[in-house]
């Protein structure tokens, strides 16, 4: 599939906006995080930036950005409504409790209470998102339960990165900068044997169809193309005929296990016993690191997805 910018920066920004927002709503009402008016104003505000920021980019891909509103009325049976609908609806949880948290100082009782539903719905966002997705069946590296849990992971991942980076330089219970530091750690390592395993799953699977098998002619022995059926390329072809090389791929994977999970992990490790400035730093560093990661990451997800559809333009297998 050829990897979209637009959809690139909208899967990982908006990821790590929920999964920012779904650790707050959790670790806020159970007095991990202090309420200060201060803190809640960068937790709150840098979640909705990220949020939004990666909703307006995925309007970029659309031909008709004014009438991307239609698709909410497919809830139904269209995962790519059911997304549209959980990320409005999240903004009800998640601007009441940014509110009760900034206005009255609230955060447990009924407030606590939204802020555990700000989770879920975050969490739902995201789970939405991936069954796009997942939901295909005419791409077999998408359409595996692994789909799921490598968005779910690399959205934990990044958004606990960026919330202990805003802990760090608030600096003002370093208990509990000590506990996210030590989440972010697990996260990362979570997140980066998912995508590990789930690279060597994926590629151990036989492909699901041949062109023999997209034919019908397979009986009669191994089927090819003997002209391209365009004289130059078409629509189909830019957009699911994209594929890079084996060993181009090998590469980007190692750089990105390297970018998004290794470094940031060693280096949160490292703030534990850095001084507070340096601390900072190396969280900046981390989140800097672990966000080109899965830039990449998220740019082989597309890349490395091959469409049945090319089946029909010469390819052997899909």
């Amino acid at each position: 599939m050829h990897p979209a910018l637009s959809i690139i920066v909208f899967t990982t920004l908006s990821g790590a906006g929920y999964g920012l927002l779904f650790v707050v709503g959790l670790a806020v009402p159970a007095g991990l995080i202090a309420p200060s008016p201060g803190l809640g104003i960068a937790v709150m505000g840098v979640g909705l930036v990220l949020v939004v920021g990666g909703l307006v980019s995925s309007t970029f891909h659309l031909g008709h950005p004014e009438r991307a509103w239609r698709a909410l009325s497919q809830w139904r049976s269209s995962w790519l409504s059911r997304e549209g609908v959980m990320a409005l609806v999240t903004f009800v949880p998640t601007l009441l409790f940014a509110y009760g948290w900034l206005a009255h100082g609230a955060v447990d009782g009924p407030w606590g209470v939204i802020g555990v539903v700000m989770s879920l719905m975050a969490v739902g966002t995201l789970w939405s998102t991936a069954m796009i997705y997942c939901s295909l069946k005419t791409i077999a590296r998408w359409h595996s339960a692994w789909t799921p849990a490598i968005f779910l992971s690399a959205a934990l991942a990044t958004g606990t990165l960026v919330l202990t980076l805003i802990v760090s330089a608030a600096g003002s219970d370093w208990a509990a900068i000590d506990v996210f530091k030590i989440v972010t750690v697990i996260a990362l390592l979570l997140a980066g044997l998912i995508r590990v395993e789930g690279w060597r799953s994926l590629d151990r699977k036989a492909p699901e169809s041949s062109a023999g098998s997209a034919t019908g002619l397979g009986k009669l022995g191994r089927v090819r193309a003997l002209e391209p059926p365009h004289t130059a390329p078409n629509y189909v072809q830019r957009e699911m005929g994209f594929q890079i090389a084996r060993k181009h791929a090998d590469k980007l994977r190692r750089l990105t296990v390297v970018l998004a999970y290794a470094i940031p992990f060693v280096l949160v490790l490292l703030s534990l016993i850095l001084p507070p400035v340096l601390d900072i730093i190396a969280c900046l560093l981390a989140v800097a690191s672990g966000y080109a990661g899965v830039l990449m990451e998220r740019w082989l997800f597309f890349a490395e997805a091959t469409h049945k559809v090319t089946l029909y333009y010469g390819a052997e297998a899909a």
